[in-house]
């Protein structure tokens, strides 16, 4: 099994905005006030070009597919939420907290995807899921150490802990599940998605320590990522408010290993942090800087990681 891939796909934004039905509990999205929906949008359309023509530039191979007119999805831009795709052909669906971001589920982006030669096998549809009010919002949900058959999980009311070992039966993972809190207004209320505190890359794992409150189970946490012999680079709160946890390990041309990430979350790393994850891997970043801030999510959400079989 590879822990990373040269093949992502990703859905380029006709209708982006601050999506009022996750604001409720992505404590992340702030909106920007006094500028037109469609000057974010056009804003965010930029931003995208710009960072697929950087990964382009070292040589990953991005699959980019348009959002759709008809539907009002504002979060489109954020596929890895509602599908995975796995190296034995299998595609996990999953069931999504906001109801709008339901309409992002999309048959016809399997489709382009055997086009371009890649085979779906097998879809494993978690979906009834939503009829119960249950969800986990995939690889945002679910941070995946594909070679060690380890699956970390934040529960929230985006990641439901019977869904999750569901999960972990079907594509064959440990769980390894703990709480992950931030302050919101002196209080400590859960990180809505896993993949902002916490990315695993081959030899690596950022993860904020700090924003897991039980010391059992920040211990446990530790000790799997110290038995898969992966380096922890320790981050702090503020640093995952600037999206340091929202990162993604991609294999570039020549399988140069490159983490990709922000620009802000770029900026808020300290010289000894690049210092160590230079040592394990190139850098990329790219601004993201109305995406961040109205859709509450960064480089590692508009990822979608195919590892999928060719044909």
């Amino acid at each position: 099994m590879q822990q990373i891939t040269n093949n992502i796909l990703m859905v380029r934004p006709v209708n982006f905005r601050m999506n009022e039905q996750t604001a409720v509990n992505n404590y992340y999205q702030e909106g920007i006030d006094g500028v037109l929906p469609e000057t974010i949008n056009a804003k965010a359309q930029k931003e995208f070009d710009t960072f697929v023509n950087k990964l382009r530039g070292i040589g990953v191979n991005v699959v980019v597919v348009d959002d759709s007119v008809e539907t009002d999805t504002p979060d489109s831009i954020f596929p890895n939420n509602w599908v995975s795709f796995h190296e034995n052909g299998d595609v996990g669906v999953y069931p999504m907290f906001a109801e709008n971001r339901r309409l992002e589920r999309r048959e016809d982006i399997f489709n382009k995807l055997e086009q371009k030669g890649f085979l779906i096998n097998n879809i494993v549809d978690y979906t009834s899921a939503e009829e119960e009010h249950v969800f986990l919002e995939g690889t945002g949900s679910i941070i995946l150490d594909r070679e060690n058959r380890k699956a970390y999980c934040a529960l929230s009311p985006r990641a439901d802990e019977d869904l999750f070992i569901e999960f972990c039966e079907d594509f064959e993972y440990t769980p390894v599940i703990f709480l992950s809190n931030q302050t919101v207004n002196g209080e400590r209320k859960p990180i809505y998605h896993t993949n902002v505190m916490m990315c695993v890359g081959e030899t690596f794992a950022v993860i904020c320590l700090s924003s897991i409150d039980d010391k059992k189970e920040r211990k446990h946490v530790i000790k799997h990522l110290k038995e898969d012999r992966k380096a922890i680079i320790d981050i702090t709160e503020e640093q995952v408010n600037k999206f340091v946890g929202n990162m993604l390990q991609v294999k570039g041309a020549n399988d140069v290993r490159y983490l990709i990430m922000s620009q802000a979350a770029y900026d808020s790393l300290t010289n000894s942090q690049i210092k160590t994850l230079e040592k394990h891997t190139k850098i990329l970043s790219s601004s993201l800087e109305t995406i961040e801030a109205c859709g509450g999510g960064s480089a590692r959400c508009m990822m979608a990681e195919v590892f999928l079989p060719k044909a």
